[in-house]
């Protein structure tokens, strides 16, 4: 599915952004994987709020902005495995 048409272009800024908290959040040891998406949702949201406005456009593009991001994330990590 291309989830990036669904993304204005303004919102792309948040990918890569969201993307190094996550990376950075992965670094330390305090909190556990499975929550750093519960963690960049709310950043997603709030960054596209914060480019777009509050209203519920931004919010959908917060939560598809964070969806890339963690997809992304995910394709990469699957990628580097050995089969």
């Amino acid at each position: 599915m291309d989830f990036l048409k669904y993304i204005t272009e303004k919102m792309l800024i948040l990918i890569p952004a969201l993307y190094i908290i996550g990376m950075i959040i992965k670094g330390t040891d305090k909190i556990k994987n499975k929550y750093i998406p519960v963690i960049l949702l709310p950043l997603g949201i709030a960054g596209a709020i914060g480019i777009g406005g509050l209203n519920v456009d931004s919010i959908i593009q917060g939560i598809l902005i964070t969806g890339v991001t963690v997809y992304g994330n995910q394709l990469i990590t699957q990628y580097k495995k050995e089969s």
